[in-house]
């Protein structure tokens, strides 16, 4: 059975999960129900289909013995010269082969469950009166770690008229792209467009090409510019911190989730007359909401710029990539204490200026990067560590996951919302996704359960700033 070893920052999200802090992503999708059954239907469907999915059918072992050693040791003997053989002859041969790092102590790998069941991953519910009620008890409940981690769980509403599935993926198996694949495989059959393969690496031997060296060494001390630079910028960013006790919080182990759905026109509106991308109207929402959220409950906003984390995708959404989280991301200031929602979008948006500029493989938010930099006994015995540092480093996760623009279906139903959820970090009492579907605008948030008991009054603040901002913008 071949093993395939987790990249850096899947075995970093691997080590960071704790027994009241899952590190699963997930999505609540509501269709319409055609008929009584249709729940019922849906849950044989997702079980069937899952079994005809190679992502779906893989586990993550932990592995504490070299992985791969036998076939690097295997490919340096063929590198050898043969007898009467020239040396330079054996140095320029390709070595397709070789293991890079095969020593993967205290690592995981991904690998095929030849006892993989569709029936420990699938579960149809009784009847439920809040999908959002049932996916927080859900969202609380860590995957199984000795299967694949994910599971889908149909939930029809009392009365019949619709069913949700909440999906969720741990973030080791897959980030926002690659979930949005394998769900989407789920779904009933459509004509997608064929992924483009990525260009085909070139081998490289044991020795590097002396021409290359130069190249390397620049490449290394690159590398090295690289992670200090980013490991100076988070120190920075824990510096003259102005967050809400709100946003942080003891643990409790528990979750809700709210959903609110948004009119595309209106965002579109409000960027057209105030400038900007559409996220950066969306991530400006957010903080209107979350001024509106804590002088309601009267913590106040005054003074405070909580860090918001931006995830950034590294990966194509056309494009064949392997398995395997690739993010980067952005920090930066959410001007709760800017009082006009028009300025307020007017600074979010030269915050995400600035942070494009820089690029996404320099400064504070691109802390993931520097996964790649420790190796797998690091992240063992530091995973727990990093998690608790997460609240120095940001103070709230806003990250946007794109969906396709057709409609989707199961069973013949038709996906009529999808609410994106983000794991929550350790101490952290929120998280906010946002995903458009269909000319709707879907915020998916998710909240400690003990520390957060109005969550609704967060997501009706949502509204209210998306109407603020269309009536400022109309003047």
């Amino acid at each position: 059975m071949t093993a395939d070893p987790l990249a850096p920052l899947d075995l970093a999200f691997w080590n960071l999960e704790s027994a009241g802090h899952p590190m699963h992503l997930a999505a609540l999708g509501v269709f319409t129900a055609g008929s009584p059954s249709a729940a019922a239907h849906a849950a044989d469907l997702l079980a069937a289909r899952s079994a005809a999915v190679p992502g779906l059918r893989m586990r993550i072992r932990d592995t504490w013995q070299p992985l791969g050693l036998r076939r690097s040791l295997s490919a340096l003997r063929r590198s050898l010269p043969a007898p009467g053989e020239p040396l330079t002859a054996a140095l320029g041969r390709p070595l397709t082969s070789v293991v890079r790092g095969s020593l993967a102590f205290g690592g995981a790998a991904r690998e095929a469950d030849p006892g993989f069941d569709p029936l420990d991953h699938v579960r149809l519910h009784e009847p439920v009166a809040d999908f959002h009620a049932a996916a927080g008890d859900l969202m609380g409940r860590p995957l199984e770690r000795t299967r694949p981690p994910w599971e889908a769980h149909v939930l029809p509403e009392e009365g019949g008229a619709r069913f949700a599935v909440l999906f969720k993926f741990h973030h080791a198996l897959a980030d926002g792209l690659r979930a949005l694949t394998l769900a989407a495989a789920l779904m009933d059959p459509t004509d997608l467009p064929t992924p483009r393969p990525r260009p085909a690496e070139p081998a490289r031997g044991v020795v590097p090409d002396v021409r290359e060296v130069p190249g390397m060494v620049r490449d290394a001390l690159a590398e090295a510019g690289r992670a200090l630079d980013i490991g100076a910028a988070v120190a920075r960013s824990t510096l003259d911190m102005r967050s809400s006790p709100a946003l942080t919080c003891a643990p409790s182990g528990t979750r809700r989730t709210a959903g609110v759905v948004v009119d595309l026109d209106d965002v579109h509106r409000i960027r057209k007359s105030a400038g900007g991308t559409v996220n950066d109207v969306l991530i400006a929402v957010v903080a209107g909401a979350l001024r509106r959220w804590l002088d309601e409950r009267g913590d106040g906003s005054d003074g405070v710029a909580p860090r918001a984390l931006v995830p950034v995708s590294r990966r194509r959404p056309r494009t064949a990539h392997p398995q395997g989280n690739r993010l980067s991301g952005y920090l930066m200031r959410l001007p709760l204490d800017e009082k006009d929602p028009v300025t307020r979008l007017t600074r979010v948006r030269t915050a995400m200026d600035r942070n494009k500029e820089a690029g996404p493989h320099r400064g504070a938010g691109a802390v993931a990067l520097l996964a790649e930099h420790v190796p797998p006994l690091g992240h063992r015995l530091g995973g727990p560590l990093l998690g608790q540092a997460a609240r120095l480093w940001f103070d709230v996760l806003v990250t946007s996951v794109p969906l396709p623009g057709f409609g989707l279906r199961l069973g013949g139903d038709p996906l009529g919302a999808v609410f994106p959820l983000a794991p929550l970090a350790p101490g952290h009492s929120l998280a906010v996704a946002v995903s458009t579907y269909r000319g709707r605008v879907h915020y998916g948030l998710v909240a400690d359960g003990a520390a957060v008991d109005d969550l609704d009054l967060l997501a009706r603040s949502v509204t209210e700033e998306v109407t603020a901002l269309t009536v400022a913008c109309a003047h």
